[in-house]
């Protein structure tokens, strides 16, 4: 399936027609009064509404009895569960602002987590990223990627960072063949490597225009892109850039193999799988399901049946488009 540079309508979550947030609002509420909570309710009004539905519900919710829709979720429901709904609950922008805060917390910083989000996110979502930061945070994003990572890594996510990515869809023959070139001439044509021009041709052209770069890389050098960044650049520099290239050629599979590694192994990366799902069921879910059975010959239904139970397993099947009966 090729990769498209903008994703119309291949989400599984969209906006809900008649919706009626105070109507949403007081039967959520009523999902939450006395003993015991109505988790079917809270799970059937929550996944099938679009986020910014969801935000207004939020305002009738605080208009209508004075109190915070995330706080009185959250006293009501645990675990794995109560994540997704505060997730759903977040705007995207401190969603991602939340994931990000995370992955740099504590001793270690989680690379993945920050190359998954600023590679795959819209101008617009870094900037409402940036801001949500800024609004949660002693210090901006900006100084906290670079107090945290190093060297090349760090460079490529401030690149990134700056939310400058031509985003027309169009691939510009010529140019692609000059980037092509510029590429080997930085790289396989050199002793060493030229990493800023790797960084400035891959943080700033569109993905459509990426793909027709590495075509015309194959083209004059025989040799795939990732190969030559497998050769050229090591650790999570490297890292960064196939992830950047996976982004470029599919953002459907990259998200598949994301939620692939999230369920396999010893244990479920539960952070992960909820990360993916509530941040791209809007936007290209429907790719996803169909890259993951491509890919890994069983479906991404199979995998969430098998690896999470309970609420938070009818979570994301109804967030990914399925059902507890579905076969």
């Amino acid at each position: 399936m090729a990769a498209k540079g903008k994703h119309n309508n291949r989400g599984t979550v969209r906006p809900s027609p008649g919706f009626n947030a105070y109507h949403d609002a007081e039967n959520l509420r009523n999902a939450m009064k006395g003993l015991g909570t109505n988790e079917d309710e809270i799970i059937d009004i929550l996944t099938s509404r679009a986020s910014l539905q969801r935000q207004q519900i939020i305002e009738a919710f605080k208009s209508s009895y004075d109190q915070s829709l995330i706080e009185e979720l959250k006293s009501e429901l645990g675990g794995h569960f109560e994540s997704v709904i505060e997730g759903l609950m977040l705007t995207p922008g401190k969603f991602d602002a939340k994931e990000i805060s995370h992955a740099m917390e504590g001793a270690g910083t989680d690379e993945h987590v920050l190359i998954e989000i600023l590679a795959s996110r819209t101008n617009k979502q870094i900037w409402d990223l940036i801001e949500s930061y800024q609004s949660e945070n002693a210090s901006s994003l900006k100084e906290d990627l670079k107090c945290e990572n190093s060297g090349d890594f760090e460079e490529l996510l401030v690149s990134l960072l700056k939310g400058k990515r031509d985003e027309n869809c169009r691939a510009d023959e010529s140019l692609a063949n000059q980037d092509a070139k510029g590429l080997f001439a930085a790289g396989e044509d050199k002793w060493g490597t030229d990493e800023t021009t790797f960084i400035k041709v891959f943080c700033r052209r569109n993905f459509a225009h990426l793909r027709k770069v590495f075509e015309e890389y194959y083209q004059i050098t025989n040799k795939d892109i990732e190969d030559t960044i497998k050769d050229e650049m090591s650790g999570t520099f490297q890292m960064g850039m196939l992830a950047l290239v996976q982004c470029a050629k599919n953002p459907a599979s990259f998200f598949a193999t994301k939620l692939y590694e999230a369920m396999s192994g010893a244990g479920t990366d539960d952070r992960s799988l909820i990360r993916i799902i509530v941040s791209r069921c809007e936007v290209d879910m429907i790719d996803i399901k169909t890259e993951f059975l491509r890919l890994y010959g069983k479906s991404l239904y199979s995998f969430i049946q098998d690896d999470v139970a309970g609420d938070y397993r009818k979570s994301l099947l109804r967030l990914c488009g399925m059902d507890e009966d579905e076969e």
